[in-house]
C-alpha cells in the first residue's frame, strides 16, 4: 500500500468506522486473555511454563491463543474449537450430498452451515473443557493448579470455557460483518504479534548474557527478512491462463472481442491449510496430554510431539492435502469453463466445455502442487532449525506465514475499499457533470 493511499483512509468515514471497530473488537479479545478461569491459580500456571519454557504441544496452543493458555483465561481454548468444526463440516460435503446441496443454495445454504458449525464449535468446546479441568485437577500443568477440585470447579471450567470460546466466534463474525478482514484469522493474527515483544526480549537476554552472538541474531534476521520476501513472493505469483473473446453482438450493442487472462493464483488457499493443519495436530495431542494416561501421552508424545520427525511428515502431508482441498472448494474448473463458453470465449488451441475445464483442472493441479509445497517448506523448515539446532526464532514458520499472509490479506480489503470509493466518487462525479451541462 503506498503512501497516497494511506493518506486516502482517513478521508472515507465508512473504512474509517470498520478499521476502529476492528480495533475495538481486537482490545476486547486481548482484554479477555488476561481473564482468568474461576478456580485456578495464576501462579503455578505461569511457573509451570516458564519451568517448562512453553515448548511442545502447549506451547503452540499458547501462541495460537495469544497467551490466554499460559494465563488459562476464560480464553484459553482461543478459536481451535471453530476451526476444527469447520474442518469437519467442510470434510462432510464431500460425503454428505445434502451438506454439498446447502454449499450451492447460495446465502441461505451458507447459514444453515454457519449455524451448524457453531453447533459444532459448542461441542467440541465442552469435550475440550471438560478435558482440561479433568487434567488440571490430575496435576497436568503442577500439583497445585486447581484451589478447590471437584465436581463444582469442572463444571464451571466447562461453562467457561465454552463461553469464552463462543464469544470468540461472535468476535470474528462481527468483524466480518462489520470490521475489515477476516474475523478468525485476525483473531490468530492479533494472538501471534502479542509475542513479538516478549520473544524479542528473550533473544537480547541471549546475547547480553552471552548464549548468542551479534552476529546470529543479525543472520537470523536476514534470514527471517528473506523468508517474508518468499512469503510475499509466492503469496503474489499467479498463473494466467489467455482467454480469447470473439466479438459479439448483445442487444443493440456490438462487444469488441480481445484477449485476456484467467489469474490462478499459486496459492489460493492462502494460510487456511497451515491454519487446519495445526488445528488438527494439536487435538489430538492436546486430548492425550489431558488425558490422564501416562503412557498414551507417552507414546504420542514421541512419535508425534512437536517437531519430531512423524510430526512434520504428517504435517507436510495435511498442508498439501488441505491444500488441494480447500482449492477444489473455491475454484470448480467446470463453473469457470461454463462461464467463459456463455460469454463467447476460449482458450487459444483448447475446445470450449470439457475439454477446456480438463485443462484449468490439469493447470490448477500442478500450480496447486507448487503452492502446496511452498506452504510446507516455509511452515516446517524454521520449525525443523529451531528444533534440531536450538535456532531461538521469533515465531515457527507457521505463525509467520499466518502473520504475513493475514497481514496481505486485510492490507488487500483496505485497497479493494478505496478502489470502490474512487469509483463511487468518478461516476457521481460524471453524473454531476452530465448535468451541469445539460
Amino acid at each position: 500500500m503506498n503512501p497516497g493511499s494511506v493518506s486516502n483512509i482517513t478521508r472515507i468515514p465508512e473504512l474509517n468506522r470498520r478499521i476502529l471497530f476492528t480495533f475495538g473488537m481486537l482490545a476486547v479479545y486481548r482484554i479477555g486473555c488476561a481473564v482468568p478461569t474461576p478456580g485456578i491459580d495464576p501462579v503455578e500456571i505461569r511457573r509451570y511454563f516458564e519451568q517448562s519454557e512453553g515448548g511442545g504441544v502447549f506451547g503452540l496452543l499458547n501462541l495460537f491463543t495469544g497467551g490466554a493458555f499460559e494465563q488459562l483465561s476464560i480464553f484459553a481454548l482461543g478459536i481451535m474449537p471453530y476451526v476444527s468444526a469447520s474442518i469437519i463440516l467442510q470434510l462432510l460435503t464431500v460425503v454428505i450430498p445434502k451438506l454439498d446441496e446447502l454449499k450451492k443454495e447460495g446465502e441461505e445454504g451458507r447459514r444453515v452451515i454457519t449455524r451448524w458449525t457453531r453447533y459444532g464449535t459448542i461441542v467440541l468446546a465442552t469435550i475440550q473443557g471438560m478435558l482440561m479441568a479433568t487434567a488440571l485437577e490430575n496435576g497436568a500443568l503442577g500439583a497445585n493448579t486447581v484451589l478447590d477440585p471437584g465436581w463444582a470447579f469442572r463444571i464451571s471450567t466447562v461453562i467457561t470455557l465454552t463461553a469464552g470460546t463462543s464469544f470468540i466466534m461472535w468476535l470474528g463474525e462481527q468483524i466480518n460483518e462489520r470490521g475489515i478482514g477476516n474475523g478468525i484469522s485476525l483473531i490468530i493474527f492479533a494472538g501471534i504479534v502479542t509475542s513479538i515483544p516478549s520473544a524479542i526480549a528473550n533473544v537480547w537476554d541471549m546475547v547480553r548474557t552471552d548464549q548468542l552472538s551479534p552476529l546470529a541474531v543479525i543472520a537470523l534476521s536476514a534470514f527471517m527478512v528473506a523468508v517474508v520476501g518468499v512469503i510475499v513472493y509466492f503469496e503474489r505469483a499467479q498463473r494466467r491462463i489467455p482467454i480469447q473473446y470473439a466479438r459479439r453482438v448483445v442487444g443493440r450493442r456490438q462487444l469488441a472481442g480481445g484477449m485476456t487472462y484467467f489469474p490462478l493464483r499459486l496459492n489460493t488457499s492462502g494460510v487456511i491449510p497451515p491454519i487446519f493443519a495445526s488445528s488438527l495436530l494439536v487435538l489430538p495431542l492436546q486430548i492425550a496430554q489431558w488425558s490422564g494416561v501416562e503412557s498414551i501421552a507417552d507414546f504420542t508424545n514421541d512419535w508425534f510431539g512437536w517437531a519430531s520427525w512423524p510430526h512434520n511428515l504428517v504435517y507436510v502431508a495435511l498442508i498439501i492435502f488441505f491444500a488441494y482441498f480447500y482449492t477444489g472448494i473455491m475454484l470448480n474448473p467446470d463453473d469457470v469453463a461454463e462461464n467463459v463458453r456463455k460469454n463467447g470465449g476460449y482458450i487459444p488451441g483448447i475446445r470450449p466445455g470439457k475439454r477446456t475445464a480438463e485443462y484449468i483442472q490439469k493447470v490448477m493441479n500442478r500450480v496447486t502442487l507448487v503452492g502446496a509445497l511452498y506452504l510446507a517448506a516455509v511452515c516446517v523448515l524454521p520449525n525443523m532449525l529451531q528444533s534440531q539446532f536450538a535456532v531461538p526464532f521469533v515465531f515457527g514458520g507457521t505463525a509467520l506465514l499466518i502473520v504475513v499472509g493475514v497481514a496481505m490479506d486485510t492490507v488487500g480489503q483496505v485497497e479493494a475499499h478505496l478502489v470502490a470509493h474512487n469509483y463511487d466518487s468518478f461516476v457521481q462525479g460524471a453524473r454531476l457533470r452530465g448535468r451541469s451541462q445539460r
